[in-house]
């Protein structure tokens, strides 16, 4: 009778479960990396803005945001972000729900332009608004016989906020609706509810952590725009400069205070970012 060879346990050396982490030297290095990366590049910056901002005190802190030129950057600050970030809400919630839940001709190519603002600049799709609606552009002599203005005007501005900021929620939500899977909507449906109010009440109380975390992130990037803004809206005070605009603006004509009061602004609105998005991330975590 043929017997097979166990193997020898007894010749096995026992694992350590010190064994199993790194030394304590490699753990304090990393550790010590990681700050010194957050002080030097978040923490002193941001320290910086604020000293600058407060240098002449807080009555000039206060006199420079309450100039008419930064309040206007502020209130089309707000609107630019109250207009984008529910139409991308919409787009993203509608992308997501024909990304996820049907198979259609350009689906792939649907999914690929979604991305398409990530690897395109944003001066670049600047660019591409004034070239399609500017005075020399190919729309832009018939919107001028119609009395519209859209570049170096407000209409811009909304335009390429929504080009830059319309991935943010789709990107959200497409993985977090392809994990979740269609059982408890098909449920729902099966069970004789409508198709609104299977939406209401299956899928979105699924979805509602992640979108509202893909709105937080639309909302930061709309507030903070740059680049896209930067090439559409001709830089007129008290018109179409919104408020990183404006802090450029303030800079070049040597208001310092008045450039790092309205970067304070911005600073303040990243950090209530990042701890609404904690507090999402530790919502959804725990749910």
């Amino acid at each position: 009778m043929n017997t097979i060879a166990q193997p020898n346990m007894a010749l096995r050396e026992p694992i350590h479960p010190n064994t199993l982490h790194d030394p304590v030297w490699v753990k304090g290095s990393l550790i010590a990396i990681a700050i010194g990366f957050i002080l030097l590049f978040l923490c002193l910056p941001l320290g910086l803005v604020l000293f600058q901002a407060f240098s002449k005190g807080l009555t000039a802190y206060w006199t420079a945001l309450t100039q008419a030129d930064t309040v206007s950057a502020i209130q089309l600050t707000l609107i630019t972000a109250l207009v984008t970030v529910p139409l991308n809400t919409v787009f993203g919630v509608a992308a997501a729900w024909a990304i996820t839940r049907f198979e259609f001709l350009g689906k792939s190519v649907l999914t690929t332009l979604i991305d398409l603002p990530f690897s395109v600049s944003p001066i670049i799709s600047g660019l591409v608004f004034v070239l399609l609606f500017g005075a020399q552009g190919w729309f832009g002599e018939w919107l001028s016989d119609q009395g519209v203005k859209i570049i170096f005007a407000i209409p811009g501005i909304m335009l390429a906020t929504l080009f830059v900021t319309f991935p943010f929620v789709a990107r959200q939500l497409i993985p977090l609706m392809q994990e979740m899977g269609s059982e408890e909507e098909e449920a729902a449906l099966s069970l004789g509810a409508s198709g609104w109010k299977t939406f209401w009440l299956v899928t979105l109380p699924n979805i509602k952590w992640g979108l509202l975390y893909g709105v937080l992130l639309c909302n930061a990037r709309a507030m903070g725009e740059f680049g896209a803004v930067s090439v559409v809206s001709g830089h007129i005070r008290g018109l179409t400069n919104t408020l990183p605009l404006h802090v450029e603006v303030s800079y070049n004509d040597y208001d310092v205070v008045g450039a790092f009061a309205g970067a304070s602004i911005l600073a303040g609105l990243a950090i209530v970012t990042l701890v609404l998005k904690t507090a999402l991330e530790w919502k959804q975590h725990r749910t």
